[in-house]
């Protein structure tokens, strides 16, 4: 998970005519998501058209520890509270991101997510997310570069 927020994130445009698939209008806010900073249009509307929308309720579970990991999740708007066993609670704001080691190394999810007050998160299933690693180079290398720096955080609280 990527706890950094993205103000402009926070900006959302109105949802696509089918309020579950990510179409055209959400391409600026795509493109303001650290994540996928940098990415072309060309590239942003291939990940929009492998994404989803999901609406989460305050106290929503979006995923929990030990349940296999079906999707990846980038936060719109809202935010949402971390908490795995032994460790402190984290909280993710928009353009936060998760769920990717799950889907990476086939584990159990690490960790709970619940939305803090109503929440809105691109979501991209397991195909879809393999699809992304596969064609999109500077993707893999910011996931690498987050997943580097969460092994780092976690060596130096030991």
């Amino acid at each position: 998970m990527n706890a950094a927020p993205h103000s402009a994130a926070r900006t959302l445009l109105a949802l696509p005519s089918d309020p579950n698939r990510v179409g055209h209008d959400w391409l600026g806010t795509l493109g303001d998501v650290p994540l996928f900073e940098g990415l072309s249009k060309r590239h942003l509307r291939r990940i929009a058209k492998l994404a989803r929308i999901r609406r989460f309720g305050g106290g929503a579970a979006m995923v929990r520890v030990g349940d296999a990991g079906r999707s990846f999740y980038v936060l719109l708007d809202g935010n949402a509270k971390v908490t795995r066993p032994g460790r402190r609670s984290v909280r993710l704001g928009p353009g936060a991101f998760f769920g990717e080691m799950a889907l990476i190394d086939d584990s159990p999810r690490s960790a709970d997510v619940v939305a803090e007050g109503e929440v809105l998160a691109l979501t991209i299933d397991r195909t879809g997310f393999t699809k992304l690693l596969r064609s999109e180079p500077a993707l893999s290398q910011a996931l690498l570069r987050t997943l580097a720096a969460r092994l780092r955080a976690a060596e130096a609280t030991d």
